[in-house]
């Protein structure tokens, strides 16, 4: 399952970042951008991350993932196509190999969001910050 030794890293990668930025405050969310052709299970991930997360800088944060599409692009045809992950990777119009993946392959921190406190102490605002 190397969806341990990912979380790893990017906890690893949050905590690094975070050591540059003076008096952050504690990480409500954590935005992962993954590619269905990326090789992760994200159920996995999500629980990898669960468990991982404690004592750390994200030990109360959550973890959202925005799942991306594989889409190819067809040379012959020109055009974008939908592959069958695990069942069809040619093109369904005229059936050339897959030659040019545009997207799917993604696996990055997209932002994170921080919790501050407001001037009153009932209503937390957010930030959010690009990695």
């Amino acid at each position: 399952m190397h969806e341990t030794d990912m979380t790893k890293a990017l906890i690893l990668t949050i905590e690094d970042w975070l050591a540059d930025q003076p008096d952050h405050p504690p990480v409500k969310t954590v935005y992962l951008t993954v590619g269905e052709f990326a090789g992760v299970e994200p159920a996995s991930l999500q629980f990898a991350f669960q468990v991982q997360r404690q004592n750390t800088c994200v030990s109360t944060a959550a973890l959202v993932i925005e799942n991306i599409p594989l889409v190819a692009f067809c040379h012959p045809c020109q055009r974008e196509y939908r592959p069958q992950i695990g069942q069809q990777y040619s093109c369904p119009t005229c059936n050339s190999p897959m030659e040019e993946i545009r997207s799917g392959r993604e696996l990055k921190i997209d932002r994170l969001e921080f919790m501050t406190e407001s001037a009153a102490p009932a209503s937390p605002s957010k930030q959010t910050v690009e990695v």
